[in-house]
């Protein structure tokens, strides 16, 4: 399967994370949604950011080690949508600069809100809850 993915993410406390080279980030506590894609094996790239076991190799590895993965949602296509999702979500929610998006020309794929607030712009948007 391929397609574009958003992860829903609490953050239980104010914190900085060191987030690779991006330096330490100051994060409120609250929820959060990452923005991404894969055009192969869309389920494979999930499960690998709700797993504790791996390399940390992209921003939101970071990220997820200190906070709470709470659920996934996924959009089937054959096309690169992540960055048409980002963008919808940098102008409804607070963007996390800079994080996610060092290979294209978003201002950000993490992005910080009302639980509600998110949850309501996922289902706008056709996604469905990722079951592992």
């Amino acid at each position: 399967m391929k397609g574009a993915y958003i992860l829903l993410i609490n953050l239980k406390n104010n914190q900085k994370i060191q987030i690779g080279k991006l330096d330490n980030l100051l994060f409120k506590k609250g929820f959060y949604i990452y923005v991404g894609s894969a055009l192969n094996n869309l389920e494979k790239r999930i499960n690998r950011h709700i797993s504790k076991d791996k390399k940390f190799h992209w921003h939101i590895d970071y990220f997820l080690e200190k906070a709470e993965f709470l659920e996934a949602y996924f959009k089937e296509n054959t096309l690169k949508e992540e960055c048409i999702l980002a963008n919808m979500f940098n102008q409804k929610l607070k963007k996390i600069s800079g994080f996610g998006c060092s290979d294209c020309k978003c201002k950000s794929h993490l992005f910080y809100g009302k639980k509600q607030d998110i949850l309501n712009l996922i289902s706008k948007n056709d996604m469905i809850k990722y079951k592992k």
